[in-house]
């Protein structure tokens, strides 16, 4: 009976290290014996490994068929586009997207799988993939992108980990583990043992590993140059990743530098970047190798950008919601971010202002404001200065209280309306020392919630990608001036047109703004 070294490796350490104490219990000898007596229909069940369809090496995914991923890709789909905002529904990126996807999936080792390329209506900067070929790659990451060969290295790199079957890889390695853990922490009674299997599942399924991603890297650039791009496009993309994350760290009042929390395992932004270098110039650019700038800038030409007037609009320091009737302005130094299911502005000092909508599964109409701040939005805090206000016209209320945070005591101003249709609310978090510097700014954004006039509303037009040709006496210095930011206007244009960043620009250069 074949059993995988990781699985046997892993069992084998752990009971190793399960030795009891002096009174009477049963010897290390014996526990072992024991233990394998119990574990031997666990290890029947770790015998499963197949051939990567890829890259020809025996991998373990006893616990994910090929059968399985497809029907995993077919359920999870609809939840993917319900906590995306659905498809970007323009139908010209809609049918470019899956011409590029399509062409490089053809270059793969599955070229009969029937993939699936969506893009996703959200900002955010990001691309992903489910197991049985669904692939998804946002508008914010098109928005970013300069060229097709940018376009096909991204959908290369998450085709790859579809083909590579890493999903089926990391789900049947986590149900190893933590499988085997569970039966030994059941033996043993040892909690700590029980809690680890338990960990043990969520991390593997958390993200890819540093060996999946690299190889997924390796696998993209083998389809971008089969089907004729510059793989120089992977390079260049990466290189744009790591200056939007800064860029956008920095927008938020952070120092630039990247951060990583526990749980991530995706390898750091500068080794893929190497790496991708490394890569593409190994393989180097095939001939007639294309990158497709100005393919790729028609397409773009006219794209939203940002926010969907549908999830509401950021102009400057201002919010506006034109479906929902309403607007606000934020402070000086503040700088606004946009969710589905929140606002946030980041200020200076780590102050932060969060504005939300109350569930809409209750009924407040008939509650007073005081009374809903205090009993249903925060019970269990202790709230004073408790008092009704009037906001253009609608009934509010505010209380102060102080919350702990992970960066300790922080005072709190809490803000309900009734709009004629909801409650909606403001909490303004501030570290005590610049409460009182704040306080008449976020009086101010208070009483700037307000209705749409019916002029506001036609004038809530969303942000687009604008591609232009440049005249002489153009400078980055000049384009980027007009640009619907409220600081770092040229660093946002560089990046936006990071690939001319090396030289001067020129009469008839085509470049990408943002337009109203």
């Amino acid at each position: 009976m074949f059993v995988s070294a990781f699985a046997r490796a892993s069992i084998f350490r752990i009971i190793g290290k399960n030795r009891m104490n002096q009174s009477g219990y049963l010897t290390l000898r014996i526990q072992r014996r024991f233990f394998l007596f119990l574990l031997l229909p666990l290890l029947a069940l770790l015998e499963g490994c197949s051939t990567n369809p890829a890259t020809g090496e025996q991998n373990f995914t006893a616990f994910m068929s090929q059968e399985k991923e497809l029907e995993i890709g077919q359920q999870e789909h609809p939840k993917i586009l319900k906590n995306h905002n659905g498809v970007y529904e323009r139908e010209t990126m809609l049918r470019y997207v899956a011409r590029v996807g399509s062409l490089l999936a053809s270059h793969s080792e599955l070229p009969d799988l029937q993939f699936h390329f969506t893009i996703l209506n959200d900002d955010i900067v990001n691309a992903f993939a489910l197991p049985g070929g669904y692939i998804y790659i946002t508008r914010g990451l098109l928005a970013l992108a300069e060229n097709e060969a940018e376009v096909a290295g991204v959908l290369a790199h998450e085709i790859g980990h579809v083909t590579a079957r890493h999903t089926a890889q990391r789900y049947s390695q986590a149900m190893a583990t933590n499988l085997g853990l569970a039966v030994l922490g059941a033996v043993v009674g040892n909690q700590a043992v029980s809690q680890a299997a338990g960990f043990g599942a969520q991390a593997w399924l958390q993200s890819y590993s540093r060996d999946h991603e690299m190889e997924a890297d390796q696998l993209g650039v083998r389809y971008m140059t089969r089907a004729g791009y510059d793989p120089k496009g992977m390079e260049t993309f990466f290189k744009k990743l790591e200056k939007h994350k800064r860029l956008q760290s920095l927008m938020a009042g952070k120092d630039g530098k990247e951060e990583y929390s526990l749980m991530s395992t995706h390898p750091r932004t500068s080794d893929r970047i190497r790496q991708a270098i490394a890569l593409a110039r190994k393989n180097g650019a095939p001939d007639g190798a294309r990158l497709g700038r100005d393919a790729y800038l028609a397409i773009a030409d006219g794209m939203l950008y940002g926010d969907d007037p549908k999830q509401g609009l950021r102009k400057g320091r201002d919010f506006i919601h034109p479906d929902l009737n309403f607007k606000f302005t934020v402070p000086p130094g503040f700088n606004l971010f946009n969710s589905t299911s929140k606002v946030l502005a980041k200020g200076p000092d780590e102050a932060t202002i969060i504005f939300d909508r109350a569930d809409p599964k209750l009924d407040h109409r008939d509650t007073p404001m005081t009374v809903y701040i205090r009993d249903f939005w925060v019970p269990r805090l202790a709230v004073n200065g408790l008092e009704l206000l009037s906001v253009n016209g609608m009934e509010a209320a505010t209380a102060k209280a102080v919350i702990s945070t992970d960066n300790g005591k922080q005072d709190l101003r809490l803000v309900a309306f009734r709009h004629p249709d909801a409650v909606y609310r403001f909490a303004f978090v501030t570290p005590p020392q610049v409460t009182g510097a704040l306080e008449t700014e976020f009086r101010r954004t208070t009483y700037s919630f307000n209705t749409l006039t019916e002029q506001q509303r036609r004038n809530a037009q969303p942000l687009r990608i604008g591609v232009i040709s440049v005249h002489k006496g153009d400078t980055p210095q000049k384009l980027s001036s007009t640009l619907p930011f409220e600081e770092r206007k040229l660093e946002w244009f560089e990046l936006l047109n990071m690939n001319l960043s090396h030289r001067d620009l020129r009469p008839g250069d085509k470049v990408k703004v943002i337009v109203h």
